[in-house]
């Protein structure tokens, strides 16, 4: 902050991908290879399936070729016609609702609660004559209030789908996510930390749900290839599923980096007024993929923007996860007859204060002593100018 060097030669990003052992992915490539069976539902997609599906806890796991089509899928196969209301937090990735609109449904945007998801007494007051469905949201891995919003969708007749992109491997009241609802979404892009380069998964125990996903992301065919519906290919890759196997081998390697990363960054920023950190659900099994912490200008001595910037001058590209709200951008900020435009005061304040920082297999404590100390740098020389 007074013109020396950055502290980090290299960039250090947000989202850097967890590799695993490449050996074992040079191995199933070449199977691939050899197979000369590349697509269209190959053996490494089917063994990639059967082992989500276990992860998940789940009868069925329609692998797709990314969460985004993920969710429309899974909306679609639950009914969900152009027209239709769906409600949705605006506290999420732009994927979420951009996927709702882009089957022709209207988000209409929820407030969040104190876990950064869905306020369940809002998504009640939102729900009209119009609402086919609700879609939940783990924001950061942690599970959204799913027996709340479970409730709320019996009592209406509503499916609930939930979009459990940030949150394979955690649990809801000692259960995997991925049971819950009419169906859950995950996703394997290569920010996460399970990735298959670019895929995603439709799990559910819905036998007729499942069996329709699978025709949707197929063109609309089912396996005797009879045409069934009209669908989208959809589908994953050889290549994607070799990757995605290869991240299952070393999930447990990397769970154990993203929670030793946790309790660094705990520990590097106790004390520091205005900035809290994001922890996951008590009792639950937490994946860590996300380091998210809350600065508070107001108390820190400076403001998410400038913790930001003076990160970025030290070559730390942290993000700001989510920002701004759904509901303040493009199509929807400018078409409110898009959604229902109503003030979401915890989502816009939640927006101006969150950052997301690096974590994963490619930090680790020196460079995580060096991000917080950059952090308190920065707040505590926005104190001495405040004085």
């Amino acid at each position: 902050m007074t013109g020396s060097p950055p502290r980090f030669s290299t960039p250090l990003h947000v989202g850097r991908p967890n590799i695993g052992d490449r050996s074992k992915f040079l191995d199933r490539l070449g199977g691939a290879l050899d197979r000369h069976w590349l697509a269209n539902n190959g053996p490494l997609v089917r063994e990639f399936e059967a082992r989500v599906a276990a992860l998940a806890g789940t009868r069925h796991c329609v692998p797709v070729g990314n969460a985004t089509v993920g969710i429309q899928i899974a909306a679609k196969a639950a009914g969900i016609a152009p027209g239709d209301e769906v409600v949705v937090p605006s506290f999420t990735s732009p994927a979420t609702a951009h996927a709702l609109h882009w089957i022709g449904a209207t988000p209409v945007f929820c407030d969040v609660d104190g876990t950064a998801n869905a306020d369940p007494g809002h998504v009640a007051r939102l729900i009209g004559p119009r609402t086919r469905a609700i879609v939940g949201v783990h924001v950061f891995g942690r599970p959204c209030e799913i027996d709340r919003l479970a409730a709320l969708a019996e009592r209406h007749g509503l499916p609930l789908i939930l979009d459990a992109a940030q949150a394979v491997g955690c649990t809801y009241r000692g259960r995997p996510i991925g049971g819950f609802g009419v169906a859950e979404v995950f996703s394997f892009h290569a920010t996460k930390y399970l990735n298959s380069f670019e895929g995603g998964a439709i799990v559910t125990d819905d036998d007729e749900l499942a069996e329709r996903a699978r025709a949707m992301r197929n063109l609309g065919m089912n396996d005797e290839r009879d045409q069934v519906v009209c669908g989208i290919n959809g589908r994953m890759t050889e290549a994607s599923a070799a990757m995605g196997l290869t991240s299952l081998d070393a999930m447990e390697t990397i769970i154990s980096a993203n929670r030793r990363n946790h309790r660094l960054y705990r520990s590097g920023l106790a004390g520091l007024d205005g900035v809290r950190l994001h922890e996951p659900a008590p009792g639950e099994r937490a994946n860590h993929q996300y380091i998210v912490i809350e600065v508070d200008g107001a108390v820190a001595g400076a403001d998410r923007d400038t913790v930001l910037g003076a990160l970025a001058r030290h070559n730390v590209l942290a993000r700001r996860y989510f920002h701004p709200g759904c509901h303040q951008i493009p199509p929807y900020r400018d078409h409110p007859a898009l959604h229902t435009p109503l003030p979401l005061p915890r989502t816009e304040a939640l927006c101006d204060r969150v950052l997301s920082l690096p974590t994963g297999t490619a930090v680790g404590p020196a460079e995580i002593a060096g991000i917080c100390g950059i952090i308190r740098e920065a707040c505590t020389g926005g104190q001495v100018r405040a004085a």
